[in-house]
C-alpha cells in the first residue's frame, strides 16, 4: 500500500517547485537600451528568475530522489507481481523520467541564459529569456508530479502480495 506521507511529501516538493518555476516566469529579467551622448548600453533589472528557477530544480531533483529511494527506482529489489498495476507502473516511470527531463532542462537553460544576459555578457542586443520558458518548466514540474505520483501508487499495488506462479509449475526433470 502506498505510503501517504511519501505521497505528501512528494507532493509538497512539487508544490513548492511549480510556485518557484511560476514566480521565475513572473520576475524574467527585463532590458532596456539607454542613450547617453555618444554611447549605448543596455540596464538590467535584478536578477530573481535565477535564483528561483535554479530552486524550482532543486526541489524538482529532491521530489524525484524521494520517490526513486522509495521504489528503488523500479530496477532493484524483488519482482512486482504481474498485473496491470505493474504495467502501468512501468509506463508511469518512463513517462515521469521523460518529464522530469524536460522539466530539468527548461529551468536550467532558462535559468542559465538568464544569468548569462544579466551577469556575464553586455552588448547592444539587450537578449533576455524569451517568454515562456519559465512557464514551460512549470508546466512540465506539474506532468512530472502527477506521473511519479500516480508511478508510486502503481508500483505499490504491483508491489502487494506476492507473486503466485500456480499455473506454471516449471519444468519437469523426473523420468519419462
Amino acid at each position: 500500500m502506498a505510503s501517504t506521507l511519501v505521497l505528501v511529501l512528494v507532493f509538497i516538493f512539487d508544490l513548492i517547485a511549480f510556485a518557484l518555476a511560476v514566480a521565475a516566469e513572473q520576475r524574467r529579467t527585463t532590458a532596456r537600451l539607454v542613450k547617453q551622448a555618444d554611447y549605448t548600453y543596455c540596464v538590467y533589472d535584478k536578477d530573481i528568475a535565477t535564483g528561483l528557477g535554479v530552486g524550482a530544480f532543486l526541489f524538482l531533483l529532491i521530489s524525484q530522489i524521494v520517490i526513486m529511494a522509495v521504489t528503488r527506482c523500479l530496477c532493484c529489489g524483488k519482482a512486482l507481481r504481474p498485473s496491470g498495476s505493474r504495467a502501468w507502473a512501468i509506463v508511469l516511470f518512463i513517462s515521469s523520467w521523460i518529464f522530469f527531463v524536460i522539466a530539468v532542462s527548461c529551468l536550467l537553460s532558462a535559468s542559465v541564459s538568464n544569468a548569462v544576459h544579466t551577469k556575464y555578457r553586455r552588448s547592444l542586443s539587450c537578449k533576455v529569456v524569451r517568454k515562456g520558458f519559465f512557464g514551460a518548466g512549470a508546466a512540465f514540474v506539474v506532468l512530472t508530479g502527477i506521473a511519479t505520483e500516480l508511478f508510486y501508487v502503481s508500483f505499490s499495488k504491483a508491489n502487494d502480495g506476492y507473486a503466485t506462479y500456480a499455473r506454471d509449475t516449471g519444468v519437469r526433470m523426473g523420468n519419462l
